[in-house]
């Protein structure tokens, strides 16, 4: 059985970081970790630049370079212009970052996870699975019935 695939939007990515460490709060692994059990798992050049944007010291730069290893990064090419292009004419009330990496995410053809599916509601053809549905699940069909 070939691995299902899934894009980890940035508040994932942040979560992970905050939630790791032996004072980590709520116990259990972050959703990232239970993510990358049961996907492969991809994010974006945008999400990358998103998370490095809010690092505050060498420390957290460190942590935010470690997390990435483990991640296929979604990047652009010659035809992700023209796809980003018409979903930014059709989401002009999306913010920009957020188009992108909506846009990544429909020219893959993969669906995103993130903690906050409200920012996406308005990108027509974007799956979205919210990370509720990974927390609350532990199968990949289980959690991809989540998914709008």
């Amino acid at each position: 059985m070939t691995p299902k695939k899934i894009v980890v939007d940035t508040d994932l990515l942040v979560e992970h970081l905050i939630h790791e460490g032996p004072s980590a709060p709520g116990g259990g692994p972050s959703v990232l970790r239970k993510a990358e059990s049961l996907f492969f798992c991809y994010t974006t050049v945008f999400n990358v630049i998103e998370l490095f944007s809010i690092c505050t010291s060498e420390k957290e730069i460190e942590a935010a370079e470690s997390s990435m290893h483990a991640l296929k990064i979604l990047g652009l090419n010659g035809k992700s212009g023209k796809n980003l292009g018409l979903v930014r004419a059709e989401t002009r009330t999306v913010r920009d970052l957020d188009m992108l990496i909506a846009g990544l995410c429909m020219e893959s053809k993969l669906p995103l996870l993130t903690g906050r599916p409200k920012r996406y509601t308005r990108v027509k053809g974007l799956r979205i699975v919210p990370s509720l549905a990974v927390k609350k699940w532990d199968t990949v069909e289980e959690i991809l019935r989540a998914v709008r």
